[in-house]
C-alpha cells in the first residue's frame, strides 16, 4: 500500500516529475494560466496552491521555500508582493481547471490551469428604477423651480440696467471731457503760433517808420548847396 505518498506517478521517474513540475509551477506563476493535460493540471494545483500559502506567509524563511521550487526570482517577489492584495481573505482556491476537450492527435484530455481573479474588485452600483411617485414629485419640483427662476431673472435684469446706464454716462462724461482738453490744446497752440507773427509785424512797420541814415544825410547836403 502507498501510505504518505501523495502524488500522481505520471509513468515518470522522481526526478524527472518533480523538475516538470518546478517549470509548470513557474510558468503558471509567471503568465497566470498554463494549458496541459487533465491529469498534470489536478496536480499542478497542490504546488501552486503550496507556494501561494507560503507567499502568504511572507516572511524570509517562507521565500527560501518558495525560492527552492520556483526557477525565477522575479516571479518570486512578484508572487510575495501580490499574495496578500489577491488571496488575502482566502484560505484555499487559488486556482481552477477548465477542460477545454480532447487533443486531436492521441485524443489525450486537455484542460486550462489559472489562478483566479482578485478579490477586492469593486461592486458595480446597481440603477434603482424610479418609481410613479418619485417621476410625480420630481416633476412637481421642476415646475416649483421655474416661477422662482424666471423672478430671479427678472431681478438680476433689474439689477443690471441701471449698472448700465451709471456705466454709459460715465463713458460720455469721459468722452466730453477728452474732447473739451484736445480744443483747449489746438487753442493755446494757435496762440502760441499767432504772437511771433505779430512781432514780425510790428518790427516792420517800426523799420518803415525810421527814416534811414543816408536819407537824412542826403537831405542835409542839399539844403547847404541850396
Amino acid at each position: 500500500m502507498r501510505h504518505r505518498k501523495a502524488g500522481l506517478k505520471l509513468n515518470r521517474t522522481p526526478s524527472h516529475r518533480h523538475a516538470m513540475f518546478r517549470n509548470m509551477v513557474t510558468s503558471l506563476l509567471k503568465h497566470e494560466r498554463i494549458r496541459t493535460t487533465g491529469a498534470k493540471a489536478k496536480e499542478i494545483r497542490r504546488w501552486a496552491d503550496q507556494l501561494i500559502t507560503l507567499a502568504k506567509r511572507g516572511d524570509l524563511h517562507a521565500r527560501r521555500q518558495a525560492l527552492a521550487i520556483v526557477r525565477e526570482k522575479e516571479v518570486v517577489h512578484k508572487l510575495f508582493e501580490e499574495a496578500d492584495e489577491r488571496f488575502g481573505t482566502v484560505s484555499g482556491g487559488y486556482t481552477r481547471v477548465i477542460k477545454l476537450g480532447n487533443r486531436p492527435g492521441d485524443a489525450a484530455p486537455m484542460s486550462l490551469v489559472e489562478l483566479t481573479a482578485t478579490l477586492d474588485t469593486k461592486k458595480k452600483k446597481t440603477k434603482k428604477k424610479k418609481t410613479k411617485t418619485e417621476a410625480k414629485q420630481k416633476k412637481k419640483a421642476v415646475v416649483k423651480k421655474a416661477p422662482a427662476a424666471a423672478e430671479d431673472a427678472k431681478a438680476e435684469k433689474k439689477e443690471e440696467t441701471p449698472a448700465k446706464t451709471i456705466v454709459e454716462s460715465t463713458d460720455k462724461k469721459e468722452v466730453v471731457e477728452a474732447e473739451t482738453k484736445k480744443a483747449s490744446a489746438k487753442g493755446a497752440a494757435a496762440k502760441t503760433e499767432d504772437k511771433p507773427s505779430k512781432v514780425k509785424t510790428e518790427s516792420a512797420k517800426v523799420k518803415k517808420d525810421t527814416p534811414d541814415a543816408t536819407t537824412e544825410k542826403g537831405s542835409g547836403k542839399e539844403d547847404r548847396q541850396g
